[in-house]
């Protein structure tokens, strides 16, 4: 299967020309598939190119997404979940965060995630497959038509772990930076850390997107490696140090603060002493630690943390002289808050 969503002008002109067509066939095409009030992404319907042009185009496998709405939730707070199927009868989620502002898109880069972090729903159906750049930007497209509302910032938060699809997620970035005109400081990358892919992360955005200018967000949630361990089960192939090491090469390269996720789970790291061991952790470089409270999943005892323990801890981090901040959780009535994303 071959995605026209993800590729640029220039690429589009290349596929033309490979077919004896003109080069302005390239803005017909780009200008169809990145409009996201188009209300098919079906080639057929691409009646601004010739039938000939279209049957060579699918006769080749292409096309533009793929993905089709199979539900949507809307919560309280005006978060909007969609369930996606995608072409081979997969399933993915994604999320739509308004504000008065802008509107905040948690993308999925794979179908389910292969870490298993023992607080996340996402990955107790383990990986089916990753996602390709056009099924990633196709979730944008989709978030926007459904709430007609300019998407403004991307995170790469939803369903997988992108630094194992990262090839197709850097595609992604610089389709949506050039083609979406959504800057790539608007945008978040959310890894559990995997050996040697910050390092290659910080590299291929130079070569392949020019610059590095999106946010890095390690979860950590763990101030220490035996904890991180007991809550991460990948931690044991990659020491917390040598993640903090990785992260202080990672800002020295691109010169991009890195943001530290810490989910505050009752009695395991939400202690003052913890707080303490964190600082010790991650000071003297840019960086900044978003803490969150823990959303419920059904069939993992997992508590989150008091107000008064969160609230102790952040002060801890704050008179440490760690910056810091709450991220408020949204849409939890439907499972759509930080973890809680599922094939469901």
């Amino acid at each position: 299967m071959k995605y026209l969503l993800g590729n640029s002008i220039e690429d589009l002109e290349k596929i033309a020309l490979s077919y004896g067509e003109l080069s302005f066939r390239a803005k017909q095409i780009h200008s169809y598939i990145y409009n996201p009030n188009t209300s098919s992404k079906n080639i057929d319907d691409l009646k601004t190119l010739p039938s000939s042009f279209r049957d060579k185009l699918k006769s080749e496998g292409y096309v533009i997404g793929g993905l089709i709405l199979q539900k949507k939730s809307l919560a309280n707070d005006g978060t909007l979940k969609l369930l996606l199927r995608t072409i081979d009868g997969e399933f993915i989620e994604s999320v739509g965060i308004p504000t008065n502002k802008r509107l905040t898109v948690c993308v999925s880069s794979q179908v389910g995630c292969p870490m298993d972090c023992k607080f996340c729903a996402t990955g107790k159906e383990g990986l089916k497959r990753s996602l390709k750049a056009g099924e990633i930007i196709e979730q944008i497209l989709l978030i926007q038509k459904e709430m007609s509302m300019k998407v403004t910032n991307i995170v790469f938060m939803g369903m997988g772990e992108p630094l194992l699809n990262i090839n197709e997620v850097l595609i992604a970035i610089k389709s949506i930076n050039k083609d979406l005109n959504i800057s790539q400081r608007k945008m978040t990358v959310s890894t559990v850390a995997i050996p040697n892919k910050i390092s290659q992360l910080s590299k291929l955005s130079f070569e392949r997107l020019g610059k590095c200018q999106f946010t890095l967000a390690i979860s950590l949630h763990a101030p220490n490696q035996q904890i991180r361990e007991s809550i991460i089960p990948s931690a044991k192939n990659y020491n917390i140090k040598n993640i903090i090491k990785d992260c202080r090469k990672f800002v020295l390269h691109t010169g991009r603060r890195i943001s530290f996720e810490y989910i505050l789970l009752n009695g395991i790291n939400d202690k003052e002493e913890h707080a303490d061991q964190l600082s010790n952790l991650i000071k003297g470089f840019q960086s900044h630690v978003n803490l969150i409270s823990y959303n419920n999943i059904n069939e993992i005892a997992y508590k989150k943390s008091s107000s008064s323990c969160a609230h102790k801890f952040k002060n801890r981090l704050l008179k440490n002289g760690i910056n810091v901040s709450f991220r408020k959780s949204r849409g939890l009535e439907k499972n759509a808050a930080c973890g809680q994303l599922r094939r469901s």
